[in-house]
């Protein structure tokens, strides 16, 4: 599949503004989920754009950087899993497979950039002695354009390169089969391992027998066919309620302690 020279400064142009957002601008732009609805519309495919957004999105859910550990970077990820299931034909979980090297890529060359960067700081803190706020505003003008840049090289080479593979991975996926076979295992492992990292930070214990409900009634609304589409909402719903009742008797509590409230004499 070929891109139009409008779809390659789109895809660039989105890069480089989701590449600010990760960093400074915070509006979740980057996220996986928008990010692969985006790329999906650009290229004229929004539906599977949404459905490897919110795969690669589920894969990352847990990932965060811990000291000087960090994980694939998402953006990078997200755009070109998009890519190659949409100008490849490749399965979801395959393409996620396939686009981990490339997030992995993005990640060192984020890493070398803010290496390179590091020295900055010191010209920041005389600018700081001297009241020269334009002077910083500047610098940090300076670092959001290159990683922005950098970000739009790499998924431009990306889409390039991803377009100009596409008939070797279609050869790949019918004459090699077991490759394609190992991608869409490992994508769709890296999902679970995603969430197993979230709930290994956030999972407290009293909340065990919540979790094992929630799995349950998961499985058994996932058994129903009229219900099946729609069963992590329906679960989700359910995790709201849960949540805003133990919200609201927590609150209740509280107001009452030592209030002098209750007592025999209404029967509570």
């Amino acid at each position: 599949m070929q891109f139009s020279a409008i779809q390659i400064i789109l895809v660039a142009v989105w890069a480089f503004i989701i590449a600010i957002d990760q960093f400074d601008l915070l509006e979740s732009l980057y996220q996986p989920i928008v990010t692969g609805a985006v790329i999906g519309a650009i290229l004229g495919d929004l539906q599977t754009g949404l459905i490897v957004g919110g795969t690669y999105q589920l894969m990352t859910i847990g990932n965060m950087p811990v000291g000087g550990a960090q994980p694939p970077n998402a953006v990078i990820g997200g755009i070109m899993a998009t890519v190659f299931a949409i100008s490849s034909g490749l399965d979801t979980t395959a393409a996620v497979g396939l686009a981990v090297p490339f997030a992995l890529i993005g990640q060192y060359m984020v890493t070398l950039l803010f290496t390179v960067m590091s020295p900055v700081m010191s010209v920041a803190d005389k600018m700081a002695e001297k009241g020269d706020t334009k002077g910083i505003v500047r610098l940090n003008y300076l670092a959001m354009g290159a990683l922005g840049l950098l970000f739009a090289i790499v998924c431009v080479a990306g889409l390039i390169g991803g377009s100009a593979l596409g008939t070797t991975l279609d050869a790949i996926s019918q004459q090699y089969a077991w490759i394609m076979n190992g991608l869409s295992v490992a994508g769709g492992m890296m999902r679970f391992v995603g969430f197993a990292i979230l709930l290994r930070i956030m999972l407290s214990n009293d909340f065990w027998g919540i979790y094992f409900a929630g799995f349950a009634l998961a499985t058994i609304i996932g058994y129903i066919p009229e219900l099946s589409g729609s069963a992590l909402i329906l679960v989700a719903f359910v995790g709201i309620a849960i949540a805003l009742y133990d919200f609201q008797t927590r609150v209740a509590i509280r107001q009452n302690a030592g209030s002098g409230n209750g007592g025999d004499e209404d029967g509570i």
